[in-house]
Protein backbone atom coordinates (compact mmCIF):
# COMPACT_ATOMS: atom_id res chain seq x y z
CA UNK A 1 0.00 0.00 0.00
CA UNK A 2 2.54 2.20 1.11
CA UNK A 3 4.37 1.65 -2.67
CA UNK A 4 1.12 2.30 -4.50
CA UNK A 5 0.79 5.52 -2.50
CA UNK A 6 4.71 6.46 -3.22
CA UNK A 7 3.89 6.19 -7.01
CA UNK A 8 0.48 8.36 -6.97
CA UNK A 9 2.40 11.00 -5.29
CA UNK A 10 5.08 10.58 -8.02
CA UNK A 11 2.73 10.42 -10.75
CA UNK A 12 0.47 13.64 -9.17
CA UNK A 13 4.78 15.56 -9.17
CA UNK A 14 5.25 14.73 -12.29
CA UNK A 15 1.86 15.58 -13.90
CA UNK A 16 2.40 19.03 -12.15
CA UNK A 17 6.03 19.45 -13.09
CA UNK A 18 4.94 19.21 -16.77
CA UNK A 19 1.88 21.30 -16.31
CA UNK A 20 4.61 24.07 -15.07
CA UNK A 21 6.48 23.51 -17.87
CA UNK A 22 4.09 24.06 -20.14
CA UNK A 23 3.01 27.17 -18.39
CA UNK A 24 6.36 28.58 -18.59
CA UNK A 25 6.75 27.63 -22.60
CA UNK A 26 3.16 29.33 -23.15
CA UNK A 27 4.18 32.17 -20.81
CA UNK A 28 7.13 32.80 -22.86
CA UNK A 29 6.14 32.61 -26.12
CA UNK A 30 3.50 35.25 -25.60
CA UNK A 31 6.32 37.16 -24.46
CA UNK A 32 8.32 36.25 -27.66
CA UNK A 33 5.08 37.22 -29.81
CA UNK A 34 4.39 40.33 -28.04
CA UNK A 35 7.85 41.16 -28.74
CA UNK A 36 7.35 40.60 -32.19
CA UNK A 37 4.28 42.37 -32.66
CA UNK A 38 5.83 45.38 -31.11
CA UNK A 39 9.08 45.39 -33.04
CA UNK A 40 6.67 44.46 -36.52
CA UNK A 41 4.58 48.21 -35.26
CA UNK A 42 8.07 49.83 -34.35
CA UNK A 43 9.14 49.27 -37.79
CA UNK A 44 5.68 50.77 -39.57
CA UNK A 45 5.89 53.71 -37.27
CA UNK A 46 9.60 54.61 -37.58
CA UNK A 47 9.88 53.79 -41.21
CA UNK A 48 6.28 55.17 -42.75
CA UNK A 49 7.88 58.88 -42.95
CA UNK A 50 11.30 57.15 -44.53
CA UNK A 51 9.53 55.99 -47.46
CA UNK A 52 9.32 59.28 -49.58
CA UNK A 53 12.20 60.75 -48.37
CA UNK A 54 14.56 57.77 -49.44
CA UNK A 55 13.81 58.74 -53.05
CA UNK A 56 15.61 61.87 -52.76
CA UNK A 57 17.55 61.56 -49.50
CA UNK A 58 20.57 58.80 -49.18
CA UNK A 59 20.82 59.00 -45.94
CA UNK A 60 16.95 58.09 -45.37
CA UNK A 61 17.54 55.40 -48.04
CA UNK A 62 20.11 53.65 -45.74
CA UNK A 63 18.37 54.07 -42.25
CA UNK A 64 15.57 52.13 -44.61
CA UNK A 65 17.77 49.58 -45.48
CA UNK A 66 18.98 49.44 -42.31
CA UNK A 67 15.40 49.41 -40.74
CA UNK A 68 14.06 46.47 -43.64
CA UNK A 69 17.14 44.19 -42.77
CA UNK A 70 16.94 44.28 -38.99
CA UNK A 71 12.87 43.66 -39.69
CA UNK A 72 13.96 40.55 -42.15
CA UNK A 73 16.10 39.19 -39.16
CA UNK A 74 12.78 39.57 -36.45
CA UNK A 75 10.77 37.81 -39.16
CA UNK A 76 13.66 34.84 -39.57
CA UNK A 77 13.75 34.92 -35.22
CA UNK A 78 10.46 34.59 -34.61
CA UNK A 79 9.43 31.86 -37.32
CA UNK A 80 11.92 29.38 -35.41
CA UNK A 81 10.22 30.01 -32.00
CA UNK A 82 8.70 26.46 -30.79
CA UNK A 83 4.94 27.37 -29.90
CA UNK A 84 4.05 26.07 -27.21
CA UNK A 85 0.81 23.52 -28.24
CA UNK A 86 -1.81 25.96 -27.27
CA UNK A 87 -0.52 28.16 -29.74
CA UNK A 88 0.77 25.92 -32.37
CA UNK A 89 -2.00 26.72 -34.92
CA UNK A 90 -1.99 30.23 -34.24
CA UNK A 91 2.12 30.19 -34.46
CA UNK A 92 1.19 28.36 -38.16
CA UNK A 93 -1.01 31.15 -39.27
CA UNK A 94 1.94 34.25 -38.34
CA UNK A 95 4.54 32.12 -39.80
CA UNK A 96 2.54 31.79 -43.24
CA UNK A 97 1.92 35.21 -43.25
CA UNK A 98 5.37 36.32 -41.99
CA UNK A 99 6.16 34.35 -45.17
CA UNK A 100 4.07 36.70 -47.15
CA UNK A 101 5.95 39.59 -45.50
CA UNK A 102 9.98 38.33 -46.20
CA UNK A 103 8.58 37.45 -49.91
CA UNK A 104 7.61 41.01 -50.20
CA UNK A 105 10.88 42.39 -48.12
CA UNK A 106 12.89 40.47 -50.62
CA UNK A 107 11.52 41.94 -53.14
CA UNK A 108 11.97 45.29 -51.80
CA UNK A 109 15.39 44.41 -51.34
CA UNK A 110 17.52 44.23 -54.55
CA UNK A 111 21.07 43.65 -54.74
CA UNK A 112 21.48 44.97 -51.60
CA UNK A 113 19.73 47.92 -52.15
CA UNK A 114 16.20 49.35 -51.34
CA UNK A 115 14.44 49.70 -54.56
CA UNK A 116 11.97 52.17 -53.15
CA UNK A 117 9.49 51.96 -56.37
CA UNK A 118 8.82 48.46 -55.31
CA UNK A 119 8.32 49.54 -51.54
CA UNK A 120 6.17 52.18 -52.54
CA UNK A 121 3.72 49.90 -55.02
CA UNK A 122 4.05 46.72 -52.15
CA UNK A 123 1.52 45.62 -49.61
CA UNK A 124 4.22 45.84 -46.92
CA UNK A 125 2.41 47.85 -44.59
CA UNK A 126 -0.83 46.14 -45.02
CA UNK A 127 1.24 42.96 -44.50
CA UNK A 128 2.34 44.21 -41.56
CA UNK A 129 -1.21 45.43 -40.21
CA UNK A 130 -2.81 42.01 -40.83
CA UNK A 131 -0.10 40.17 -38.82
CA UNK A 132 -0.68 42.51 -35.91
CA UNK A 133 -4.30 41.91 -35.86
CA UNK A 134 -3.27 38.24 -34.47
CA UNK A 135 -1.89 39.95 -31.44
CA UNK A 136 -5.72 39.73 -30.28
CA UNK A 137 -5.80 36.54 -30.28
CA UNK A 138 -2.81 35.78 -28.43
CA UNK A 139 -4.04 37.74 -26.11
CA UNK A 140 -7.11 35.16 -26.22
CA UNK A 141 -5.74 32.44 -25.12
CA UNK A 142 -5.11 34.11 -21.73
CA UNK A 143 -1.44 35.22 -22.27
Amino acid sequence: MKKIMILIIFAIALTGCSFIEETNNSLNYATEATEYFNDLSNFAEETSGLVNQAASDPAAKEELETQLIALEESITDFNALDAPGIAEGLHQKLTEKNQQLLDITDGIIQNGEVAIDQLQNSDLYQTIEKITELKSQIEELGF
